[in-house]
């Protein structure tokens, strides 16, 4: 186990490809922060005997191995920090985010067992950390430059964050932004971001009037959407914005989000 930093980008590892997915994914965070990629294994709060738990705290270190080797390959130059936490893993995630920029976790979707995962790890982590939250997606076949990150920009004074946060991963990840407004209409929306443009000059912005909730447009619309950014009013629609695994109507399965602590 190696020393924790001040502050890091956490990422949960739990041996899955959905985890090293989001350890990989969270290499670009650490880097702009100049921080180090902190990957965290959680054991299981109860064991039938001893000897059940250090058969689990093998499984974590052989996972963070592995985690930290994906991460490696990637030929960053990151610092990689790993631990073995005991559990449970909800409760632990939210205290170590109280010392981290960000923290990630992976998810394959909302399937009958993903589901009771995401309910009950993701979402209320989304709700109760003290930093910003990754739930991140594997792409489903390539990504394309063309596939958007959204958010929305309404009168609630938090959105200014939100918006700014979307703006900062959009120039992190090279990718373009669909801005979400009110009825307002389109010269006042692009008249409220015209400060973005500005501050993030290689990033291209358009924005979409009468499109208020992320949540409903992407329920809605079949644009392709890595990232949607929201806050934390929004933290309880998680499993609809990360999308229902396999579900004929809801066109986004392959969508990730990132939940904003204003």
């Amino acid at each position: 186990m190696t020393r924790k930093s001040t502050s890091t980008v956490i990422v949960g590892i739990d041996g899955s490809q959905a985890s090293l997915h989001a350890a990989q994914w969270a290499v670009d965070e650490a880097l702009s922060r100049d921080l180090p990629l902190r990957l965290i294994y959680v054991t299981k709060p109860k064991h039938p005997s001893p000897d059940d738990y250090y058969e689990d705290v093998h499984r974590g270190r052989a996972a963070l191995e592995h985690a930290a080797t994906t991460v490696e390959a990637l030929g960053k130059p990151v610092k990689v920090e790993t631990a073995v936490l005991d559990g449970p893993s909800t409760p632990t995630l939210i205290e170590q985010s109280s010392d981290a920029d960000m923290v990630c976790v992976g998810t394959v979707g909302i399937g009958r067992y993903a589901q009771s995962i995401l309910g009950s790890t993701a979402a209320e982590l989304a709700e109760k950390a003290h930093c910003p939250v990754a739930v991140i997606r594997p792409p489903e076949g390539d990504a394309k430059p063309t596939d958007w990150i959204v958010v929305a920009l309404g009168k609630d004074p938090d959105d200014e964050v939100v918006v700014d946060h979307a703006m900062r991963e959009a120039e992190l990840r090279r990718a373009p932004v669909l801005v979400l407004g009110d009825s307002a209409g389109r010269d006042d929306l692009d008249e409220r971001i015209a400060g973005w443009r500005d501050k993030y000059p290689q990033v291209h912005v358009y924005p979409l009037a009468d499109e208020s909730d992320v949540t409903e447009f992407l329920k809605k619309h079949h644009e392709r959407v890595q990232l949607a950014v929201v806050g934390t009013g929004q933290a309880g629609d998680l499993t609809k914005i990360v999308g229902p695994h396999g579900h004929p109507v809801f066109h986004h399965t392959h969508s990730s989000a990132l939940v904003v602590r204003s």
